[in-house]
């Protein structure tokens, strides 16, 4: 009984401490897309360019759970990639780059998110002075949400579960 009270007592501290910031693992990839700048067009054409990924990534990677695969498989669908941007947008006016990426700062659902290089695709669309949108995909955590009308706070039950593991196992 001890034991277990200490530690609900160290998961109580850590959810203090961590409630307005999720760390996502190191072992993440994200996905960016910036459009091309703030009008309405061309964020409406952002947010045709996400769906489209999103929906590329969610398939490719839904049943995957190793980084390196996750690796693997987004380097061989590159093209396949490119060609649903193409084909969203009409033109050749964008970027798709699979690498270490700047992100800014960003904050969603009230956390905040630290700036910094991160594994990730950035699609960026005609100059990229727009705003972005962002989340991670692998582990799957918004392409998950995007595809499950039924799930909200994605990482905020895979962040109680990896505790719950980590504490309780």
């Amino acid at each position: 009984m001890k034991r277990f009270l200490i530690s609900l007592l160290i998961i109580a501290g850590m959810f203090y401490i961590m409630k307005d910031r999720i760390v996502i693992p190191k072992e993440a990839i994200r996905i960016r897309v910036i459009a091309n700048s703030n009008s309405d067009d061309d964020q409406n054409i952002k947010y045709k360019v996400k769906d489209a990924v999103e929906d590329e990534l969610y398939y490719l990677l839904k049943d995957t759970k190793d980084i390196d695969k996750a690796r693997e498989l987004i380097n061989n669908d590159l093209d396949n990639l490119d060609k649903r941007v193409n084909k969203v947008l009409l033109s050749n006016d964008y970027t798709i780059n699979f690498g270490y990426n700047y992100f800014p700062e960003k904050e969603y659902k009230g956390i905040k998110y630290d700036a910094g290089m991160y594994e990730s695709v950035v699609v960026t669309i005609g100059e990229g002075k727009g705003d972005n949108w962002w989340c991670v995909m692998f582990p799957p955590f918004c392409l998950i949400e995007a595809h499950d009308n039924n799930t909200t706070d994605i990482e905020y039950r895979w962040l109680v579960k990896d505790l719950i593991n980590k504490y309780f196992k």
